[in-house]
């Protein structure tokens, strides 16, 4: 698929080189392991600094698109600054009580950023996020391998459920939504890509891939060999993952297809939590249907976990009227 057409394209927004703490790839080397991944994009986030920005132009191409960030480590959580200014490094200095948090997330979104609430329950100094969310447009739900032994690596299912019981509240409340992402936050070779975010996007350019972020029209692979389909219908009408559906009462289809998951298991949430639940066959390769109603819930979104319940992919909701 050509660069400039409107399609899916896969990304890890959450990589580091050597100019991090524990990073060992230069910037050669993630470029190189983001196209043997099969990735489309990345996002440069180093901690805390810009050393790498004005090197990355030599290592980026038609087939790789690079968009610089940062990781922003305060004392109090880390975050993800997506799309900044050639150079530009985002203050880190302060925790939840100072209260400036707003004032440096709105500096990333007046350039055209995003800002990603990173690893929500990281199990080490300063990685408990302790903001609210409200102030971020995205959450990073998925970070690194899902079940993992090492002590650096996010707590998961825990940034999933909480990510999962807010969806409800938001969209009954005030009818938008936080959209989630998963990113590799690759410090060594062989991370990257594990997981990524799969965005459709009107091209593959900072802005049109941020904008599908920022919109949640994306779903999260644990892989390039995952690939999965989710749309819902109502009659003549159709939308997919991120998409919006008027049902005017009558009943709604809520369809997956799945492929590179092995006897996996797909299943449907709402508001009142899982709800159905299908295998799939020896091959990896099926799709499963779920009828529902907007009476039911606001919203439907999808998981697909491996045999033993390892995460394979999972997608930001389809939203009911």
């Amino acid at each position: 698929m050509s660069g400039s057409e409107s399609g899916w394209y896969r990304g890890d927004c959450h990589v580091h080189s050597v100019c991090s703490h524990g990073g060992e790839l230069t910037p050669q080397r993630l470029a190189d392991e983001a196209r043997a991944a099969r990735l489309d994009f990345l996002a440069a986030t180093e901690h805390n600094n810009a050393d790498t920005h004005a090197t990355w132009g030599r290592y980026a191409g038609d087939d790789l698109l690079v968009i610089l960030g940062q990781e922003v480590t305060t004392r109090t959580g880390h975050w993800l600054a997506l799309g900044v200014r050639p150079g530009q490094v985002v203050d880190w200095r302060y925790g939840v009580q100072d209260g400036v948090i707003d004032r440096h997330l709105d500096e990333v979104r007046r350039g055209g950023g995003l800002c990603v609430a990173a690893h929500p329950h990281a199990p080490y100094d300063s990685g408990t996020f302790l903001y609210p969310y409200e102030g971020f447009d995205v959450v990073e739900v998925w970070n690194g391998p899902w079940s993992s032994d090492l002590p650096w690596q996010a707590d998961n299912e825990a940034a999933l459920a909480e990510w999962g019981r807010g969806l409800d509240a938001d969209i009954r409340r005030q009818g938008g939504w936080r959209p989630a992402m998963g990113n590799s936050d690759a410090h060594l070779s062989g991370q990257i890509g594990v997981p990524h975010t799969v965005v459709r996007a009107e091209e593959l350019s900072m802005g049109a891939v941020l904008a599908g972020i920022r919109a949640g029209r994306s779903w999260i692979a644990e892989s390039a060999a995952v690939e999965l389909s989710f749309t819902v219908s109502a009659g003549a009408q159709q939308t997919c993952v991120g998409g919006q559906l008027k049902s005017c009462g009558g009943p709604i289809v809520a369809r997956v297809g799945v492929r590179g998951v092995p006897s996996g298991v797909v299943s449907f949430h709402t508001g009142e939590g899982k709800v159905h639940v299908a295998s799939l066959s020896a091959a990896g390769v099926g799709a499963v249907e779920w009828r529902t109603s907007a009476r039911e819930s606001p919203f439907v979104r999808v998981e697909v976990r491996h045999p033993g319940g390892r995460m394979a992919a999972l997608s930001n909701p389809v939203t009911l009227l």
